[in-house]
């Protein structure tokens, strides 16, 4: 395998682009801190309830904790054993959707062609916003932080592939400008896993062809690459390593699912408390279609028991409903289906096939029971999972970068999390 791979060009069948990647830093202990300027400087975690003992993973983790190895998705309690002088503070889910609308509202002022990819990342096309990329991206920083008083960490480059990898290149509080020139000597030489797409697994599968960075995976014979990882995902790496994307802004998009789930802090047998458990995520999923004027065409849940095997069942709604009681109804025909016959670690439901109301000629109607919110059940019992659950159903909208290889990158970034950012 020679040392350096060959030249790589970007499509020259499509006019030159501006995008510019905002990801803000830390952010959920970003906005703590803004409350709490007293622990700036000290090692923070926000996550579950806040309380390390807890069953609940690290939602974010601050600068000072991170020197400490601790990251997100990580138990909260191996967080404990690594920084056992941190502060622990609970997640506030309310609070940093606040935030995250302004920071989104600032974006907009620069460009109305925003793809909103979280609570703290988005994508903004700037090719018609005159000046320099670098001052514009300054002065999207600067407006940010005088607006929420919060830092972010800004990549622009000729597509979203490689302005997402300039923002990684230059956190926290960075500002990096990447160029097809740039390709070879910035880009390639990183690790492949730093390459949206790259999981462990597809990693792993690299490594046993000697690839282990951007760049030789860039030589990489294309029908290799396809021959190892498949058609579609070995295509579009061997594009990606080359710097190459021309997926679009989407401003717009319909989510796919809505999906809640609930983590008991201590396994269970007990029915009545996983069917209480199913009543309160089916309320709440339902609550948020009703809200999006969307109908379910499925329902189905999941049990992922004492020891992590995860069982789902599913089962079709005809014709397609926002009623309640009518999911509620399946949502326990399909837990009739799964064998209860160990302890239950935690219980998920998913709403699927999703019609928007527009394309339905016949009124639905609709429970009063589910016209005011749905809290968890007991905060005693589960892990505070339902605020986790409408940020994995935002997860679940997200347009794919480039092509459907993304969702491996999104999936290995939330392996081990029990759904949660």
């Amino acid at each position: 395998m020679r040392d350096a791979p060959p030249p790589a060009l970007l499509s020259n069948d499509t006019p030159m682009r501006r995008i510019l990647h905002v990801d803000m830093d830390a952010f959920f202990v970003a906005v703590e801190l803004l409350r709490r300027p007293d622990l700036r400087g000290l090692p923070v975690i926000v996550g579950g309830h806040g309380n390390p003992r807890e069953r609940g993973v690290v939602s974010t983790a601050s600068y000072e904790a991170r020197k400490y190895g601790v990251l997100s998705a990580m138990p909260l309690r191996m967080a404990l054993r690594l920084c056992p002088q941190a502060v622990f503070l609970p997640v506030d889910l309310a609070l940093y959707e606040r935030a995250s609308r302004r920071v989104k509202r600032e974006l907009r002022r620069f460009s109305r062609a925003l793809e909103d990819v979280g609570l703290d990342e988005a994508f903004i096309d700037i090719s018609d916003v005159p000046g320099e990329p670098g001052d514009i991206g300054r002065a999207i920083k600067e407006r940010i932080k005088a607006a929420t008083g919060l830092t972010c960490s800004i990549g622009i480059g000729p597509n979203k592939l490689l302005a997402k990898l300039a923002t990684d290149l230059g956190k926290p509080d960075g500002l990096t400008v990447l160029t097809e020139a740039d390709i070879p000597t910035r880009v390639w030489p990183l690790d492949v896993e730093k390459l949206l797409g790259v999981g462990p697994k597809t990693a792993a599968q690299l490594r046993r062809l000697g690839v282990t960075t951007i760049g030789a995976l860039a030589m990489l014979p294309v029908s290799t690459a396809v021959a190892y990882l498949g058609e579609a995902h070995g295509r579009y790496l061997h594009q990606a390593a080359h710097g190459r994307d021309d997926s679009p802004i989407i401003t717009r998009w319909q989510p796919r699912s809505f999906s809640r789930q609930v983590t008991f802090q201590r396994d269970t047998a007990d029915r009545r408390r996983i069917l209480r458990a199913l009543r309160e995520l089916c309320r709440s999923a339902v609550l948020e279609a009703q809200e999006r004027h969307f109908l379910a065409g499925t329902a189905g849940v999941a049990i992922r028991f004492a020891d992590f095997e995860t069982v789902r069942r599913q089962m079709k709604m005809a014709p397609p409903t926002d009623d309640a009681e009518a999911i509620e109804t399946a949502l326990r025909r399909c837990l009739a289906r799964v064998p209860l016959l160990r302890k239950v670690r935690l219980v998920g439901v998913r709403l699927g096939a999703l019609i928007h109301r527009r394309h339905r000629r016949s009124p639905i109607s609709t429970s009063r029971s589910t016209r005011r919110p749905a809290r968890s059940a007991s905060r005693g019992d589960v892990d505070g999972d339902e605020d986790i659950g409408r940020a994995c159903e935002r997860a679940d909208e997200r347009p794919a970068l480039a092509d459907p290889a993304w969702s491996e990158r999104r999936a290995a970034s939330r392996r081990g999390q029990e759904c949660r950012r």
